[in-house]
């Protein structure tokens, strides 16, 4: 017999052997019917996975992450499955469950048909219908080789070929299909009855563009069809919300393919707002200590050799010059810190001018990978509220909380303060070429900054292996409406490049000593900052931001006399104000702003011109007739407060 601790510190005893779908059995007919998979010891596992010895079970169901994760897992084999049932030449590459859902990557030679989609769905629905049993089973690595070239497929005998000679691999069989996968997976076929193939996509073969395209065919899956419907309809609003199409219907932003991809072009509307944010935070960075500097797009080699970049960062860099003409080698710029820095050492400072707190609007390069790139939030050419903090050690930490108090301050201002996560970015040790290789440097920094943040109280999860390569940073997590995560701040303890520039302080003792530097952004990249705002605010962005404050619509001809002294009286309180004197009929006009995202609509006509009135449409509803003087007043106040 075995012990078994299971939820709620109970111990119950077991025949060795007994399985993980026996054990649920045994609680209740009710929990093995939702049971998904189950962790044992901390370790996922499947339900058929049988017991030896005394452990800790966790049974796991649809509502736990990881059993989630089996079922979504599950349903991606049920979608290769159909694939190769009614596209019997496909090649099957990796097919993994994602935060909402799954995918599978197929090379096929086209892309999948809104036709075909519909066929692999209701092939789907045959192999759920079959209750195929789901069975696990291992190979050494030679017969695993032997057994995925029998069936042709070349991408699972490329990922057998990384691992080591001597490997065991487990294989899952559902009927006559076949697949090499860790696991785990749920008992059978039946248990998958909602789900959506949601979108097909291109896939670059392990994530580079050197190798082949596939297609990616992504989907969801849910244990209710009510959960389903209701996420569809979640992701019909995300469509909806989604910057790179809202932004274009908008006119904020639009691409050439002739000006290349990743290199968007703000249009008016778009660029009011980018402007509207550049002067919030250099006016607020002013506020609080910062000097400005206007540093070069480009430097030669031979910065970013001392800086590091050169080593550790050339390849996300776009270079200029052909050495072998004798030409010096340059770079436009990927950061600004190297200027910032040489600007510090163009004199001597003492401890007495620290902390210094350098800004700058920057525009920066990056060479990013094609497959990366998308509307705003990843592209090559971008701007950034960038900062750099020379301090003493002393003073690291309360310039650090200054730092987040700004960034804090930032984002309840933009309304968006309970929308991101902290993430707090470690090296990895097994990967020093990716870093600075000073392990006692990087344990003692990392050790400052979670202290720092663990008195700040910030709720944050650590990643490794995600620090910049001179130091941990704080980032600021914000998901896009399909779920995806990027980073849109960043806070960095820097313990490596004042030495590489030789910067240094007159200390109190008259000695020279090593600054530290905090690299910072404040409200980050601006057009990635746009990007999350669209969707954030489905383009009815706050007053204050509105690129068009209020739309004046005259009600016909007889009043653009009066409608002229409304626009005039609100430009003149620097509200940003546009007029449509198109002979439309009122309600078409009124459909029309709505549909722009204007905060504002002041209909005119006969009675306000009269009265010196307008007739209010706002977000709240239909107002009514307000006095002008008293409208104006209110709109102004508004704004002036950054009202959400």
């Amino acid at each position: 017999m075995i012990k078994i601790k299971l939820k709620g510190d109970m111990v119950k005893e077991y025949p060795s052997g007994i399985s993980i779908i026996e054990i649920a059995k045994d609680i209740s007919e009710g929990l093995a019917r939702v049971a998904c998979a189950a962790t044992v010891n901390g370790k996922t596992v499947d339900l058929r996975y049988k017991l030896t010895e005394d452990c800790e079970v966790s049974i796991l169901t649809f509502e736990d992450e990881d059993g989630k994760k089996a079922f979504r897992h599950t349903t991606s084999h049920i979608l290769s499955q159909a694939v190769k049932r009614l596209f019997p030449g496909v090649k099957l590459a990796i097919g993994p469950s994602i935060e909402a859902g799954f995918y599978y990557d197929f090379d096929y030679e086209k892309s999948f048909s809104a036709e075909d989609i519909l066929k692999i769905e209701a092939e789907m629905k045959k192999i759920v219908k079959e209750d195929l049993p789901i069975n696990r089973f291992e190979l050494p690595r030679d017969k695993a080789i032997e057994l995925m070239q029998e069936k042709g497929e070349s991408y699972k005998v490329e990922l057998i070929e990384d691992l080591p000679i001597g490997t065991d691999l487990s294989f899952y069989q559902q009927g006559e299909f076949i697949d090499l996968c860790a696991g785990p997976h749920l008992l059978s076929t039946k248990y998958v009855k909602a789900f959506k193939l949601t979108l097909v996509a291109g896939a670059y073969w392990r994530g580079s563009e050197k190798n082949k395209m596939l297609t990616r065919v992504y989907g969801t899956s849910f244990t209710k069809k009510a959960d389903l419907d209701a996420h569809l309809e979640k992701l019909e609003d995300a469509k909806k919300r989604d910057h790179n199409r809202l932004g274009r219907e908008l006119e904020l932003f639009t691409t050439s393919d002739i000006i290349g991809q990743g290199l968007p072009l703000m249009m008016p509307k778009g660029a009011k707002i980018l402007q509207i944010l550049q002067r919030f935070v250099e006016d607020e960075e002013e506020n609080r200590g910062y000097v400005l500097t206007k540093t070069p797009f480009m430097a030669k080699s031979d910065l970013y050799k001392v800086s590091g970049h050169w080593d550790h960062y050339k390849d996300g860099m776009f270079i200029l010059g052909d050495e072998a003409k004798g030409e010096d080698l340059m770079a436009l710029r990927p950061m600004t810190c190297p200027f910032q820095f040489t600007i510090y050492n163009a004199s001597q400072k003492s401890y007495r001018d620290l902390p210094i707190r350098y800004a700058e609007t920057s525009t920066l390069f990056r060479n990013e990978s094609s497959g990366e790139m998308h509307g705003l939030i990843r592209v090559r050419q971008f701007t950034i509220s960038e900062g750099h903090l020379v301090v003493t050690p002393d003073q690291l930490e309360e310039e650090f909380k200054g730092v987040v108090d700004l960034i804090n301050y930032m984002m309840k201002t933009l309304g968006i303060e309970e929308d991101v996560s902290y993430q707090f970015s470690k090296w990895d040790p097994n990967n020093k070429e990716k870093y600075i290789d000073n392990p006692e440097a990087w344990e003692a920094t990392e050790a400052k900054m979670k202290n720092i943040l663990d008195h700040l109280g910030i709720n944050y999860k650590e990643a490794i292996g995600e620090a910049a390569f001179y130091g941990p940073k704080l980032d600021l997590q914000f998901k896009n409406v399909h779920g995806k995560e990027d980073t849109i701040i960043t806070v960095q303890i820097d313990f490596a490049l004042a030495d590489r520039f030789g910067m240094t302080y007159i200390d109190s003792d008259g000695e020279k000593k090593r600054p530290l530097v905090i690299h910072r952004t404040s409200i980050g990249c601006y057009e990635r900052t746009l990007a999350m705002l669209i969707e954030k605010f489905g383009g009815a962005f706050p007053t204050w931001l509105s690129p068009v404050q209020v739309k004046v619509l005259p009600i016909s001809e007889k009043y653009h006399d009066y409608a002229d002294e409304v626009v005039a009286k609100l430009k003149n309180s620097r509200i940003r104000v546009e007029a449509d004197y198109r002979a439309e009929k009122i309600g078409y006009k009124i459909r029309e702003a709505r549909n722009e995202r204007a905060p504002y609509i002041l209909v005119v006509g006969e009675k306000e011109a009269e009265m010196k009135e307008v007739a209010v449409r706002s977000r709240k509803g239909d107002e009514g007739a307000i006095n002008l003087e008293v409208f104006v007043e209110r709109i102004v106040k508004e704004i002036a407060n950054r009202e959400k």
